[in-house]
């Protein structure tokens, strides 16, 4: 099979993958809280279940990328799976016992599940060569829209399965849907190069210090940080704003349902952008993007306001994050990718962990109109080098 048969293969697959693993996110966000009220006996902690997902997805990124430079994509990938069955096993007990420790430790799980989700994107370019590593990228996380629709359906469908235990079922889906990845992983086949770098020593390549102290690293993961981040931290506040104005939780989460969308839509044609415009001045398009739904929502507190900048919000992150994706591929070598992606993962989602924590205090303290001030000094301290790398090339490529 030539490289991009087998590339075009990995991509299909990785897709159907994503699709599985990404629906798992939607339910302990929708859920985690509500659980977190019904469990915890103190106010406090009722978001600690959301929370822990999101550090256990940032501190399972590079263990992740060793197991699999280690043990090979699908090696790890199966075993991330038999993690995130496990999870929800273990969310979906600590919800029938009334144990919210239990609980917590599942949702804690799930998100050393979600750190080898959040790599298919790489591995699509595995074997994937020249504008078709950008496409790969595009296409794998259109698995998300998919994944989007079934999450939240998955917990108006089996909410009340255990009539003494509401939301149990939603967790044992979960685990349903992590069980049913582990045959779609299992038909993924790696490029021949693999299986020699398990062979291979763990210095393998330039030593990490060296690779990500290059302007070109430096500049697509502070690309990446910045998009997935802002996305984050505006979304988290957008709900609590919404409902801060009057409006209810089903228009809240009708516009949540919009943006999530508007997050993955975009990804039929992204690619083809990257191909055709570069991976600099797509990426700094979609940071504009953040900054236009940012302006939206500071000429006033309209519902429209609110829908429109969220649907900017989420297509400016679909740009900026396949972008800064792509942009990532091209700061190492095949057998430096490994660390390389697990180290840029680990920035972007601790990172990501940091902004959705403070989200919510901060429009406590400060209200919305400084959440939306906020993003415009940071999307213009990356903006700008990638337009001035942008046009630079444009330049020499005439």
């Amino acid at each position: 099979m030539s490289d991009m048969a087998l590339a075009r293969r990995n991509v299909f697959v990785l897709t159907a993958a994503q699709t599985l693993g990404a629906a798992s996110p939607p339910i302990i966000i929708s859920l985690g809280g509500i659980i977190g009220q019904m469990l915890s006996t103190q106010e406090a902690l009722v978001t600690l279940p959301v929370s822990l997902y999101h550090l256990g997805l940032a501190a399972g990124t590079i263990p992740a990328a060793m197991i699999m430079r280690r043990y090979g994509r699908r090696n790890g990938y199966l075993l991330g799976a038999s993690i995130g069955l496990i999870a929800g096993l273990v969310a979906t007990l600590g919800i029938v016992a009334g144990a919210f420790i239990i609980f917590c430790l599942g949702t804690l799980m799930a998100g050393f599940y979600g750190s080898y989700v959040q790599s298919y994107r790489f591995a699509a370019t595995d074997a994937a060569t020249g504008a078709f590593k950008s496409k790969a990228i595009s296409y794998v996380m259109v698995g998300g829209l998919a994944a989007a629709v079934i999450g939240p359906q998955l917990v108006i469908w089996t909410r009340d399965l255990f009539i003494t235990a509401p939301f149990a079922g939603s967790f044992l889906s979960q685990s349903v849907l992590a069980l049913l990845a582990i045959p779609v992983i299992m038909m993924l086949k790696t490029p021949k190069v693999e299986h020699h770098e398990v062979k291979k020593t763990a210095n393998s390549g330039r030593p990490l210090s060296q690779i990500i102290s290059t302007p070109r690293f430096i500049l697509a993961a502070a690309a990446g940080m910045v998009s997935y981040a802002l996305m984050s931290f505006v979304m988290t506040a957008s709900p609590m704003a919404m409902v801060g104005c009057g409006f209810t939780v089903g228009e809240a989460a009708l516009g949540i349902q919009w943006h999530v969308l508007s997050m993955f839509a975009p990804s039929f044609f992204t690619g083809s952008l990257i191909a055709r415009f570069g991976k600099e001045m797509v990426t700094a398009i979609g940071l504009l993007l953040v900054a236009a739904s940012a302006a939206v929502a500071l000429q006033g507190l309209e519902l429209a306001n609110f829908w429109l900048s969220l649907v900017l919000l989420g297509v400016g992150w679909n740009l900026s994050f396949i972008g800064a994706t792509a942009m990532i591929t091209d700061c190492y070598t095949h057998e430096e990718r490994g660390k390389v992606q697990g180290f840029n993962d680990f920035l972007i989602f601790g990172t990501v962990a940091v902004a959705s924590f403070s989200s919510g205090s901060l429009l406590s303290a400060s209200g919305w109109e400084t959440i939306n001030i906020m993003v415009f000094p940071i999307v213009a301290a990356v903006t700008v080098p990638l337009l001035f790398v942008a046009l630079r090339k444009r330049h020499w490529a005439r």
